[in-house]
């Protein structure tokens, strides 16, 4: 369904502060990986080239929610939904589940925007490009 991605990772120790828990930061790197794993899984890419211009997906907001520590050597379930797709943004919710239990122990989301650089180098924010928007559904309200 190209409103829903899973992926699953083993936590590295080098994710992990002095205490063996994972760092706050790395749970908005997971994210990326996982936005980035569902992009590939669509044939499409953060970095690509529309109509001859290099189009990226940059961060405009980014928040994490956590209510449960990750250990080195757990193994934690992500779940990308698509929850907002506007003219030229696109929202994701993240939930981290570990070692298999069924209630997340983070929740996170990204918006990113579809843009675009000028001559002079500088970021405009373009509409997203059809091929892109064909592909990506919203997730349906009853997946809460």
């Amino acid at each position: 369904m190209p409103y829903e991605f899973r992926q699953t990772r083993r936590v590295e120790f080098a994710d992990t502060d002095l205490a063996g828990i994972v760092h706050f930061s790395n749970f908005f790197r997971y994210m990326e990986c996982t936005e980035h794993a569902f992009l590939r899984s669509l044939g499409l890419t953060v970095h690509d080239e529309t109509g001859g211009r290099l189009v990226g997906w940059p961060r405009v907001r980014a928040e994490c929610v956590y209510t449960s520590p990750l250990m080195f050597e757990d193994q934690v379930d992500i779940q990308l939904l698509v929850r907002e797709k506007k003219r030229r943004t696109i929202t994701y919710e993240f939930r981290f589940y570990k070692n298999g239990q069924d209630k997340p122990i983070a929740r996170g989301t990204v918006t990113v925007a579809c843009v675009t650089r000028d001559a002079a180098g500088r970021l405009a924010s373009i509409d997203i490009p059809e091929r892109v928007d064909r592909l990506i559904e919203l997730a349906p309200s009853e997946i809460a």
